[in-house]
C-alpha cells in the first residue's frame, strides 16, 4: 500500500520536473526519493516515470497516480485542518437533542441564531429525546447537548447538568372544562381531575414535578384513559380526555381550543437544564456557554 510520504514525495518530483529539485525543496537526498518511487513502481507493478540525465516524463500509470496523488493530499489536508478546528470548536457538527417540554421558542432560537452567526463552520442538528433518555444518550456519546426538564434522576457522573431557567406552570383545559374561564387555579382544585400525562416510576422530567406538587397538596394525581408524556398530551386536553399541567412555552403551542390557567401557589414552577459531558471539546463548550446566559433572555421574552 502507498504511503503519504511516497504519494507527497512523488507530486514533488513531477512539479519540480526532476529528482535533484525535488531533493532540494523537501530537504531529503535524491537517493533517498529515487528508492521510494522505485518501491511505488513495485508495489503497482508498472513504471511511473520515464527518466534520463536531461529528461523526466511520466507514464499513463504516473499520470493517473498524480491526479489521484494530488486529490488525496489535498483531502488529507482539508482534513487536519478541519480536526483542528473542531479542537478549537470552530467547526464540527454538535448534536442537540430536547424535551418535548422544551419547545425551542424565540429565547432558545435567538441563542442558536446567535451561535450560527458566531460559529459558522459548527453545524447544529436537532433531535428529541426524553429528559431521561437524553443523559444517557449523552453518557454513550450519541449526543452532545440536551435541553431536559427537572428534576433529572442524576445516574451518569459523566454528565454534567446545568441549570438554565424558570418558567412558569400553566394548566391546559379544553374550552368545554369547567376550569375553563377562571383567571388561574391552584394545584388543590385539581384534585379530581383526570390528567393526561403521569409520572413513570424511574424517569424524573416535567410529570415527576406535577406529581410532586400533587403530593404536597395531600393527593396523587388521577390518570385518564388515555395519556402521554409528549407534546400530543395537548391534543388529549384538546380532545376532552383531561387536563394538562405544563411549562407556558409548551402551552403556547396548544391547538385551538385548549385554555391555559396560571398555576398559582408554591413551586408552581418549571426549570430547563443543559446536559453535555464533563471535559467536553471547545464546540460543545461554546454553545452551552451561550445557553448558559438565557436566564435573563427567557424572562424577558
Amino acid at each position: 500500500m502507498l504511503t503519504h510520504r511516497q504519494l507527497r514525495y512523488f507530486v514533488h518530483i513531477v512539479d519540480a520536473g526532476s529528482f535533484s529539485l525535488a531533493a532540494e525543496r523537501l530537504f531529503v537526498a535524491q537517493s533517498a526519493l529515487s528508492r521510494q518511487v522505485r518501491e511505488m513502481e513495485g508495489q503497482l507493478q508498472t513504471p511511473l516515470l520515464q527518466r534520463d540525465t536531461r529528461h523526466l516524463e511520466m507514464t499513463a500509470a504516473g499520470r493517473s497516480l498524480y491526479a489521484d496523488a494530488r486529490r488525496i493530499l489535498a483531502a488529507l489536508e482539508d482534513a487536519a485542518v478541519r480536526a483542528a478546528q473542531a479542537q478549537r470548536g470552530i467547526e464540527g457538527t454538535l448534536q442537540l437533542v430536547h424535551s418535548s417540554s422544551v419547545p425551542l421558542g424565540a429565547p432558545i432560537l435567538a441563542v442558536l441564531r446567535q451561535h450560527a452567526e458566531q460559529h459558522p463552520g459548527v453545524v447544529v442538528e436537532i433531535s428529541q429525546a426524553s429528559s431521561e433518555h437524553q443523559a444517557l444518550d449523552i453518557h454513550e456519546g450519541r449526543a452532545d447537548v440536551g435541553l431536559a426538564r427537572a428534576p433529572i434522576l442524576r445516574r451518569y457522573g459523566s454528565v454534567h447538568y446545568l441549570p438554565l431557567y424558570e418558567e412558569p406552570l400553566v394548566v391546559a383545559v379544553a374550552a368545554s372544562h369547567a376550569l375553563a374561564g377562571q383567571a388561574g387555579t391552584t394545584v388543590a382544585a385539581l384534585r379530581h381531575e383526570c390528567f393526561v400525562a403521569t409520572p413513570h416510576l424511574e424517569r424524573g422530567g416535567l410529570s415527576h414535578h406535577v406529581a410532586e406538587l400533587c403530593r404536597a397538596q395531600g393527593f396523587q394525581p388521577v390518570p385518564a384513559p388515555v395519556r402521554s408524556r409528549k407534546w400530543s398530551q395537548l391534543a388529549l386536553v384538546q380532545g376532552g380526555f383531561g387536563i394538562a399541567v405544563v411549562p407556558l412555552s409548551m402551552g403556547r403551542l396548544a391547538p385551538e381550543g385548549v385554555r391555559l390557567l396560571p398555576l398559582q401557589g408554591e413551586g408552581c414552577t418549571s426549570g430547563v437544564m443543559a446536559l453535555y459531558r464533563h471535559g467536553a471539546p471547545p464546540l460543545v463548550r461554546h454553545f452551552t456557554d451561550a445557553l448558559s446566559r438565557l436566564g435573563a433572555g427567557f424572562a424577558s421574552s
